[in-house]
């Protein structure tokens, strides 16, 4: 059964009524009241610009635990080389919009849609939504954002101009977090490519119980932008 939610009314229907494929509801708003309740109740937004708005909170969910992060030994040499300058909500808006316009396999456009891109770009300005940026030079050349609340990170979408780009950002953003205190990336749902980097499933009820250990009952907007040297 899929719930329609009301937009005159901030809920959400409990998790475990959702549908196979993960879809809970449909409708609603994505005001950042709303978008942060969904993410501390393990549901997110994923639709279609032309479609209404869906919420989704699969089973399984695919997460990474810090300390299982795996770093190929190109990869490594990749990083040591300091090819790529990585800097933290440096361009936010550009690596929304990167990652709505880069081409992807197997899909023929994006669900980065303007009201997508105008609800999280408000969610960074209050500080609950991050980005990781990759430079070659002055050059935006990959990256990645997602939303911070307590320790918890949920990356939503990453973007890559040059071989292993992506790579870094989310490399460079896992040992970040991890060394802030973190335990693990919620990376949403399976992809080959997050497996590569030591991501896996979990059930949705173990889930639920990590996001809340990551999650304080009253927490503040983070300030990315001094995790770096």
């Amino acid at each position: 059964m899929i719930f329609h939610i009301p937009t005159d009314e901030l809920l959400f229907p409990p998790v475990h009524f959702a549908e196979e494929s993960g879809l809970l509801g449909i409708g609603g708003d994505l005001s950042p009241e709303r978008l942060l309740l969904a993410y501390r109740s393990g549901i997110f937004p994923w639709y279609n610009p032309e479609e209404p708005i869906l919420w989704y909170s699969p089973d399984p969910r695919m997460v990474l635990f810090l300390e299982n992060i795996r770093i190929s030994h190109s990869m490594k040499k990749v990083l040591r080389q300091g090819h790529f300058t990585i800097t933290l909500d440096k361009a936010f808006p550009a690596v929304m919009k990167a990652c709505a316009l880069i081409k992807r396999n197997g899909q023929s456009g994006t669900w980065i849609g303007t009201d997508i891109y105008n609800a999280y770009c408000r969610l960074h300005q209050m500080g609950y939504a991050h980005s990781v940026e990759v430079w070659e030079g002055e050059t935006l050349v990959g990256g990645l954002y997602g939303v911070a609340l307590g320790q918890y990170f949920c990356g939503e979408s990453m973007f890559s101009y040059r071989t292993n780009a992506s790579k870094a950002a989310f490399i460079s953003l896992a040992q970040l977090l991890r060394e802030r205190g973190f335990q693990f990336i919620d990376c949403q749902i399976y992809t080959p490519h997050l497996e590569s980097l030591g991501a896996e499933e979990i059930s949705r009820d173990h889930f639920l119980t990590l996001l809340q250990q990551a999650i304080p009952l009253n927490n503040s907007p983070q300030q990315w932008q001094n995790w770096l040297p």
